[in-house]
């Protein structure tokens, strides 16, 4: 049983209840420990992202809820730092690390906002090559570690989002599969730690997590580190596909998963 979770968002950002609704939600739920990750500012694009008066409410939520849930819940401050954002400046207890966006023509391409924009956006820019937008994003993924000094990676694969059943391109051609590879392993000769996220299952995109069995057999076999985790926007989804990740994590050969317990990252074992 996965009884921790670092990955949410809160009315902060982009997520649908507050703060206080998603810890009472985690508690509920039997969590020993709970992760708040709300995205960092960036000026581009406020769409989902924290302006700098709603992080200080969120860092002051979480403040609050680490008071009231001490002795019973573990309540961490973390951020999703945005590859292409500002860097984030408040005192924190971990960082993720993702891109939505591929930079194209002096602006940027969402790749995970509608599948209709993705779509527009690729044809628009890469004249209908959609190996040339993913080569472009895992190219632009190999800076994650460098610019945002993360503790784990999120959602590795995410321009796959909208591409249930191979709808927009084909996984498993090399105009892919080489490059995402490729990243794949210069993150984790550099110690990278890979979160295995549910959250576009919840949403109702995908019928798997990110990343997929390949990527994540793939991490496995660099001697790379998981982290399990929710990607929740709301109340309902705190634990979300847990049981179905944990069995793909143990397919695919890993037998533990990080945790944020005690005030330090440890490895701790997947339950069958």
């Amino acid at each position: 049983m996965i009884r921790t979770n670092y990955h949410s968002h809160t009315t902060c950002c982009d997520g649908r209840n507050t703060a206080e609704e998603m810890a009472a939600a985690a508690w509920n739920a039997g969590l020993l420990a709970y992760g708040f990750s709300g995205h960092c500012y960036a000026q581009h694009n406020l769409d989902f992202c924290m302006t700098p008066e709603s992080t200080r409410q969120y860092v002051a939520a979480v403040h609050t809820l680490q008071e009231n849930y001490r002795g019973r819940m573990e309540i961490y401050l973390g951020v999703e730092a945005e590859l292409h954002g500002e860097a984030p400046t408040f005192d924190r207890d971990y960082t993720i690390g993702s891109a939505h966006e591929v930079p194209v023509d002096g602006g940027y391409l969402s790749v995970d906002h509608t599948e209709e924009i993705l779509r527009r956006g690729v044809a628009e820019h890469f004249g209908g090559d959609w190996y040339a937008m993913t080569r472009r994003y895992f190219t632009e993924m190999a800076r994650i570690l460098d610019v945002t000094g993360c503790d784990f990676i999120g959602h590795y694969d995410l321009p796959t989002k909208f591409n249930e059943a191979g709808r927009c391109f084909d996984e498993s051609d090399r105009r892919y599969r080489d490059t995402a590879l490729e990243v794949l392993e210069h993150l984790c000769r550099q110690g990278g730690v890979f979160e295995i996220n549910t959250g576009a299952m919840s949403r109702g995109y995908r019928t798997a997590p990110y990343p997929s069995e390949p990527l994540l057999r793939a991490i496995q076999a660099f001697g790379g580190a998981i982290v399990i985790s929710s990607d929740a926007h709301s109340a309902d989804a705190i634990t979300a596909y847990f049981d179905q990740a944990a069995q793909l994590a143990l397919h695919c050969g890993f037998r533990t998963h990080r945790v944020l317990l005690g005030g330090r990252w440890q490895e701790v074992a997947i339950e069958p």
